[in-house]
């Protein structure tokens, strides 16, 4: 078994560097910046925005209609530079974090929202604001990704849990559980924005289903494969050929553009020494830390953990010790689909919802199992953080279009001198 998993790791690397090659033109259609500008719950119409890539070439303008909102196109994923002309602010109203100049990251298929926050200037009007926007520092664009980059890796986290419990109690690689993250996301869109749910309701609900439906496809399907002894390989194919048909009942349903939740959607950022941060994803932060102490906890200290890490050992040897293995088997996937969920909901605050959200964050998942080890919770949690940061902070250096590729690259090259993972453990082959 071990000798399979090691095959089985070096196959996924494999396969995962040569998807995230070909993501960049296949994903790049349809990305943008876009933000809505308002002083309290006045639109500011008029107002002139710029952009520029990394480099400093522009990449187009616009200005606030009426509504306030205004929206460029970009030609892929990246980081841009989006500058607000404070000269064109109206008089009265002025930026209230005094940073003019922002440099978002747009995801592939992405419409990313910028925020400036704009209030009154206390007597002062746009005409004696600087002719030129203040530049970022370096020190803001470090704290700005170092932040990104932890945030980005609990999200992770949350579905890498999962697929790191699923793996160790059934040795299953689920290609489809990055549907499970995009279904949580959909759900809380239903909930919240078609039928008008408050956003935390909604949220609560998709995990709650998403747990559901993670207890109801094992019974129904998984374990239907499993009582008929279907080998690994097989099984791998076939989570494969589910992600693709589900993802495209998405498409069917969602469509292919992305869209936002109703609430926290233009929630500016506040200044904590050097970090820009929304309040709302110190709330995701926290929400991801709680959960996953909590079914950290759970796995060390109750007794469905214990029988969880025993089926996880050797389920043979937990279904003679009297323990229910199957019951087991499907508590672990109610609880992988509801942290998947989770992550969905989570996502989509960060990024908005797209039919595909899952699917995109599927390899730097698998990346974060496999560096961590296979089947181990805190090492699935060790491996987030290092894809997270590694993904964020290497836009330094590299292209963001390459960031993915450079995760993978550094995760073959761990794997080389330590294939069980950061936190896995050294077993005898043969």
């Amino acid at each position: 078994m071990r000798r399979a998993v090691i095959m089985l790791t070096a196959f996924l690397a494999c396969v995962m560097l040569s998807f995230g090659v070909g993501a960049t033109s296949a994903w790049a259609e349809g990305e943008a910046l876009q933000g809505t500008l308002k002083n309290g719950d006045a639109p500011v119409a008029g107002v002139k925005i710029k952009a520029f890539t990394q480099d400093g070439a522009p990449v187009g303008e616009a200005a606030s209609d009426a509504q306030g909102k205004w929206s460029i196109p970009v030609p892929g994923p990246g980081t841009y530079r989006v500058d607000l002309d404070q000269t064109s602010l109206p008089a009265g109203v002025t930026l209230t974090n005094n940073r003019p100049s922002l440099t978002p990251q747009v995801a592939d298929g992405q419409a990313r929202n910028v925020l400036f926050p704009l209030g009154g200037a206390g007597g002062a009007t746009g005409q004696n604001q600087p002719n030129a926007p203040k530049a970022p520092s370096e020190l803001d664009r470090y704290a700005d990704l170092l932040y990104s980059g932890l945030h980005f890796a609990l999200i992770i986290a949350l579905a890498a849990l999962g697929v790191s419990l699923i793996f160790g109690t059934t040795g299953l690689t689920n290609f489809a559980h990055g549907e499970l993250v995009t279904f949580g996301a959909l759900i809380t869109f239903l909930f919240n924005v078609t039928i008008g749910l408050p956003l935390v309701l909604s949220g609560l609900i998709a995990v709650v289903i998403g747990g559901l439906l993670g207890y109801t496809q094992d019974r129904a399907f998984w374990g239907w494969l499993r009582r008929r002894r279907t080998n690994m390989v097989t099984t791998m194919i076939i989570s494969i050929g589910l992600s693709l048909a589900v993802r495209y009942i998405f498409l069917y349903f969602f469509g292919g553009e992305t869209r936002a939740f109703a609430q926290y959607n233009g929630q500016p950022g506040h200044q904590y020494g050097p970090f820009l941060i929304a309040p709302k994803n110190l709330v995701c932060d926290v929400v991801a830390i709680v959960a996953i102490v909590a079914v950290s906890w759970a796995l060390l200290g109750t007794r469905l953990g214990k029988a969880t890490r025993a089926v996880a050992d050797n389920p043979a040897l937990a279904a003679a010790s009297g323990i229910n293995v199957d019951r087991i088997i499907r508590l672990v996937w109610t609880i992988g689909g509801a942290l998947a969920a989770l992550a969905g909901v989570l996502l989509g605050t960060y990024q908005n919802v797209g039919y595909q959200m899952g699917f995109q964050i599927l390899l730097l998942v698998f990346a974060a199992v496999t560096l961590g080890g296979f089947g181990t919770a805190w090492g699935a949690l060790v491996g987030s953080l290092v894809i997270g940061l590694f993904v964020q902070l290497s836009t330094l250096w590299i292209p963001s279009e390459l960031k993915t590729v450079g995760a993978l690259g550094v995760l073959i090259v761990i794997l080389l001198f330590r294939p069980q993972g950061i936190l896995g453990r050294r077993t005898r082959i043969g």
